[in-house]
């Protein structure tokens, strides 16, 4: 079980988060908008999942060579709305339970499902994880406090797989100024996606960048969004990990008609370096990268570039998807020194009187990565294909059919794997209230 917040939250806020709940609870029976506002909803997804790692057999030196396994999942999301009054205050939870549909000991371990303790090859049955949140609202600024998916540059939570990963800690929010969003947050704890327990911050170390289990204290962030005009807004945040890195981005998201279309671009700016005593030892990476589209009609025609620099790969936070603009399905395109492009479709079928159909595919391709232990490039690439339906109307009214299926190829086998990957999710949103 997820705990709303622990001890290494200042006391400050977690007293604010006490003061909420109280007063949430209290105002139920006479409350205006905390019940008349609230929401309830259910989310049920069936995930297969299929990752073959096209090595051979299962004697592969880096692990079983396939993933194959299917799970149910349900996402219960109860949101109330704010007491009256100048200060308001609210509660939220959000519960989750994933169960085992297929799973065999030869191919578990896809991030669908924990695996049993008595045998670490074999998937359990089912897991549930739950949180609460306390929140309080003042005008246009909101202080959350407990469990939290935060869903930010510096710090997008994971949800590839069966359930997402689940943050603990405070986060404050504000759009009281004119065109200007703040946020500000403390993180202290995490759940994996395949887990029931929260545990200490850590860094990803994908492909043993990093050394493994280098976990911290607390994350911090800040940030500061400016709407320029209708078609440009510029984005500055700064984040934490204590003892092992910081990092600073800048961001400028940008549309323009031209033509029948319309041009955006999304350039991002990253650099990141060790902070404090340095638990991961150097830290340095400079990333940068651009993503132009062309919208016309139901079509979109993308092109991304990418280019980091410095001694070391980017680092972020284990259990959340990198700010990168090549970042992909199944790879992140992080490595030190590495240099990437893309190409990218997509069609909406709206444009040809199909509602609710859409169609994505990508590929993006990477050169020069400096891989540790040998003088050779480093290259590798990936491909993309998505398609979607989500049923418009009838008794099935927003159920969703995806299939999503990537290739990804390298030639520094020693560290990643080459993949071959399926994935097949059917997901319902039904509103309880």
């Amino acid at each position: 079980m997820v705990l709303p917040f622990s001890s290494s939250v200042p006391r400050r806020i977690a007293g604010v988060s006490a003061l909420a709940v109280c007063a949430g609870f209290a105002a139920q029976a006479q409350s205006g908008g905390f019940i008349e506002d609230s929401s309830a909803s259910l989310e049920a997804r069936t995930v297969y999942f299929n990752r073959d790692f096209r090595d051979g057999g299962s004697s592969s030196p880096q692990g079983a060579s396939k993933r194959d396994e299917t799970a149910q999942g349900f996402i219960l999301n109860l949101q109330s709305g704010y007491t009256n009054g100048t200060v308001g205050f609210g509660l939220d939870a959000l519960g989750m339970l994933g169960i085992k549909l297929d799973s065999s000991p030869s191919t578990s371990n896809s991030g669908l499902l924990p695996l049993t303790g008595s045998d670490p090859r074999r998937s359990k049955d089912q897991y549930a994880k739950a949180g609460l949140t306390a929140k309080m609202r003042v005008s246009q600024t909101v202080l959350k406090v407990g469990t939290l998916l935060p869903d930010l540059p510096l710090l997008k939570y994971n949800d590839g797989r069966l359930l997402p990963n689940m943050f603990s800690g405070a986060l404050l929010e504000s759009q009281d100024l004119k065109d200007l969003k703040f946020m500000a947050s403390r993180l202290d704890r995490y759940t994996a996606r395949d887990s029931t327990d929260s545990q200490d911050l850590r860094l990803n170390c994908k492909n043993k960048r990093y050394a493994c289990n280098i976990t911290a204290d607390h994350f911090s962030m800040y940030g500061l969004d400016y709407k320029v005009n209708e078609r440009l807004t510029a984005q500055y945040h700064y984040a934490e990990l204590e003892d092992i890195y910081r990092q600073q981005f800048i961001g400028l998201l940008a549309k323009q008609p031209i033509g029948p279309g319309v041009l955006a671009a999304d350039v991002r700016v990253l650099k990141s370096d060790d902070a404090g005593s340095a638990k991961a030892s150097t830290i340095d990476n400079r990333a940068m990268g651009v993503l132009l589209t062309y919208s016309l009609g139901g079509h979109k025609l993308g092109a991304g570039w990418q280019r980091l620099n410095g001694e070391t790969s980017m680092p972020y936070l284990d259990g959340t998807n990198p700010y990168l603009v090549n970042y992909m399905q199944v790879n992140d395109f992080a490595n030190a020194q590495e240099r990437s492009w893309q190409l990218r479709y997509d069609y909406d079928f709206k444009a040809m009187g199909i509602n609710g159909l859409s169609f994505m595919t990508r590929y993006v391709n990477g050169d020069n990565i400096n891989v540790v232990g040998r003088s050779e490039e480093g290259k590798e690439w990936e491909r993309d294909s998505e398609l979607k339906y989500v049923v418009q109307s009838g008794t099935f009214k927003d159920l969703s059919v995806r299939f999503r299926n990537a290739t990804y190829r390298t030639n520094y086998s020693k560290f990643a794997r080459d993949v071959d990957e399926t994935r097949l999710v059917v997901g319902y949103n039904l509103s309880i209230w």
